[in-house]
C-alpha cells in the first residue's frame, strides 16, 4: 500500500503542475484567428496585480493562451509530412503599414520574352562533371574560372588569324565585352522599369548627322562669332533662336544669368519693408502737355460753338455798332482776302 500511496502521490504532484484546458471567463474574448489575436476586454484584479504583479500577469496570459489555442483546434485539421496542422482563415484586424505596399518589379526584356513564347525556367545543377579535369566544377564562382584556367593552360591559334595574337588576351577581352553588355543591359531594364529616356545605340553623332536642334545651335554659334557678335548678320528664312542647357556658354558676349545670393533674415525683411513703401507711396504720374493740349481744344470746340449758335437781332438803324451791318450771305469766292492771324475753327485732324 505504502508503494501504491507514493505513487498517486507522485501523480498528483505532476497533475498539480499542469493547469486544465477549460478557463472561465465573465467576457468571451474577441478573437482574430488569421493574425492569431485575442482581445481580454475584462476588468483587472487591482488587488491581485498589487499584491503579485508578475504572478498575476503570467496567469492572465496563460489563461488567455489557452483559450486561443482552444479556438485554434476547434478549426478543422489535416495531416502534413507526419504533422497535424490547421490552416488559419483570413485576418480580420486591418495592421497598419509604415510604409506602402511594395509594387511589383516590372519585367525584364528577357522576362517578358519568356512569358509571351511560354519558356519557363529549369533549376540547374550548381555543379557539373569535367571530363578534361575528371572532378566536379561548379558552374559560376571563383572555382569555376580556376577551373577554366587550369583546364585552358594552352589555346590553339586559329590558322586564318595572325600566328603572334595573343589569344589570352583575346578572350579576355571577349569575356571584358560581354560582362560590359550584361551591365548595360541591366541598366537599360532599370532605366526602362523608371520610363528614362536613353539614347538610341548607334554611330556617335557626325557633322552629316547631326540633329535639328545640335544644326540650330551651331549655326546661331558661327553667326554670333563675328566682330558685331552677329548684330548686322541677317537671319535665315524661318529661323528660331536656340535653347536649351548650355547655350548661352557657348554664345560669345551672350549675358549669363547669375544666381543671386540667399539674403538672410535681416536683408529679406528690409527688402519687404521697401516694397510695401513703394507701393504704398506711389503717385500716378501726370502728363502736364497732353493735359494743356486737351484744355486748350476744350475751349477752342465752345468758342466755335458760340459762333455757330450766334443770331444777329433785327434793328431799323444804320450805324457802325448796329446789328443790321452784318450780312448773313457766304462772302463770294477769290473777293477776300485770308487773315493769317486767323486760326481757323474747322474740325481739328488728329
Amino acid at each position: 500500500m505504502d508503494i501504491v500511496n507514493e505513487i498517486l502521490e507522485r501523480e498528483q504532484k505532476k497533475a498539480e503542475k499542469y493547469k486544465p484546458i477549460t478557463v472561465e471567463k465573465h467576457l468571451e474574448l474577441e478573437f482574430d484567428i488569421g493574425t492569431l489575436l485575442a482581445s481580454d476586454t475584462n476588468d483587472l484584479d487591482t488587488k491581485a496585480l498589487r499584491s503579485n504583479k508578475d504572478e498575476y500577469l503570467q496567469a492572465l496570459s496563460r489563461d488567455n493562451t489557452q483559450l486561443l489555442l482552444n479556438k485554434i483546434w476547434e478549426l478543422p485539421t489535416e495531416r502534413l509530412d507526419e504533422a497535424i496542422v490547421v490552416r488559419l482563415p483570413a485576418p480580420k484586424t486591418v495592421l497598419p503599414r509604415s510604409k506602402p505596399v511594395p509594387k511589383p518589379k516590372p519585367l525584364t526584356k528577357w522576362q517578358e520574352f519568356a512569358k509571351a513564347k511560354g519558356i519557363t525556367k529549369k533549376k540547374k545543377d550548381k555543379l557539373h562533371w569535367d571530363e578534361a579535369l575528371q572532378k566536379w566544377v561548379p558552374l559560376y564562382g571563383f572555382k569555376k574560372a580556376a577551373a577554366e584556367k587550369e583546364k585552358n593552360w594552352v589555346i590553339e591559334v586559329p590558322g586564318n588569324a595572325d600566328p603572334m595574337t595573343d589569344m589570352f588576351e583575346k578572350k579576355a577581352s571577349e569575356k571584358s565585352e560581354k560582362v560590359a553588355k550584361n551591365e548595360l543591359q541591366r541598366l537599360k531594364n532599370i532605366a526602362r522599369s523608371r520610363k528614362v529616356k536613353i539614347p538610341r545605340v548607334g554611330l556617335p553623332v557626325t557633322s552629316d548627322k547631326a540633329s535639328a536642334s545640335q544644326l540650330n545651335t551651331a549655326a546661331i554659334v558661327a553667326k554670333a562669332s563675328t566682330a558685331s557678335l552677329g548684330k548686322f548678320q541677317d537671319k535665315l528664312p524661318k529661323e528660331k533662336e536656340a535653347r536649351g542647357k548650355g547655350i548661352h556658354e557657348l554664345i560669345p558676349g551672350k549675358e549669363r544669368k547669375r544666381k543671386a545670393p540667399i539674403p538672410n533674415s535681416t536683408v529679406e525683411k528690409e527688402n519687404n519693408l521697401n516694397l510695401l513703401d513703394r507701393i504704398l507711396n506711389k503717385r500716378p504720374k501726370i502728363d502736364l502737355d497732353k493735359a494743356v493740349n486737351q484744355h486748350i481744344h476744350h475751349e477752342q470746340v465752345e468758342r466755335s460753338n458760340e459762333k455757330k449758335n450766334f443770331k444777329p437781332s433785327k434793328g431799323k438803324g444804320k450805324g457802325k455798332g448796329n446789328a443790321s451791318n452784318f450780312s448773313a450771305k457766304k462772302p463770294k469766292a477769290g473777293k477776300g482776302q485770308r487773315n493769317p492771324g486767323k486760326t481757323s475753327q474747322g474740325r481739328k485732324r488728329r
